[in-house]
């Protein structure tokens, strides 16, 4: 089963954070994993070899809004818009101010926006995959709830769903849940008037954590949008980041969960 799976590789990857943050002595809690990707998309109708010429106009709209928060919030040229770029000339541009290739930032482009609007803009999607986090968290009696990159939003609107749940600590990993353009205006329920999102009522304590490499924790302080109790911010990788294999293996996320998952 792929959530059991994920749930001891995840568990594992936990074991180094761990050890990273002097808790090696301490054992590593058990891992319950939430796997709703199913949900997100039609396999058959939809390639994971698929390019930017793939993405629909508002993915790619998506694209260019996260984009220009990557790139800072600066137009790209004097009397120029985000919004009259071509896309490759815009990823093209953000990467050179980002010292990376197009390459690399188009296959995150990719990866990350069509699964983000296929959640947000599918309400019976979203519905079943809030729900499948709610009833993973609900079934094992979880007092502590990890969510990293779109899981983040997900979880965030699951949380806010079912109140009842009752949670001792959130931690988001990787969060985009304040990206502007494309994710906190969507979100369930909406920010309110000061542009500000909401903590979920069953959460006692909400910790945020961000890779300072990241190009998809944005904005990186989370509570400068968010309730946020704790936000920490440090360099993990310089490749690999935003995986979640790097967030678990980081000592942060291990002093985060240890308080509350110690007998």
């Amino acid at each position: 089963m792929a959530a059991d799976k994920l749930a001891s590789q995840w568990r594992a990857r936990l074991a180094y954070g761990y050890a990273d943050a002097g808790l090696g002595h301490l054992e590593v809690p058990e891992v319950k994993a939430a796997y709703y990707a199913h949900t997100l998309r039609d396999l058959e109708a939809q390639s994971v070899d698929g390019g930017l010429e793939d993405l629909s106009p508002v993915e790619e709209r998506a694209v260019l809004a996260w984009l220009q928060a990557v790139g800072l919030q600066e137009e790209p040229t004097e009397g120029q818009s985000w919004g009259g770029l071509p896309l490759r000339q815009a990823i093209d541009l953000v990467a050179r101010r980002r010292g990376m290739t197009a390459q690399v930032l188009g296959r995150i482009a990719v990866a990350l926006l069509p699964e983000v609007y296929s959640y947000l803009a599918s309400p019976a999607r979203r519905r079943r995959a809030r729900e499948i986090v709610a009833e993973t968290i609900s079934s094992c009696g979880a007092k502590v709830v990890v969510a990293h990159s779109l899981g983040s939003v997900v979880a965030y609107e699951a949380l806010h769903a079912h109140p009842d749940l009752g949670v001792e600590v959130l931690v988001t990993l990787g969060s985009p849940l304040g990206l502007p353009g494309a994710v906190f205006e969507m979100l369930e329920p909406a920010p309110d008037a000061s542009q500000r999102g909401h903590r979920p009522a069953g959460v006692a304590h909400w910790v945020n954590i961000a890779d300072a490499g990241d190009l998809v924790a944005l904005p990186r302080r989370l509570g400068d949008r968010f309730p946020v109790d704790v936000h920490h911010e440090t360099h993990m990788a310089a490749l690999h980041f935003h995986t979640l294999d790097t967030y678990l293996g980081s000592g942060l996320t291990a002093a985060a969960l240890a308080p509350h998952c110690t007998d």
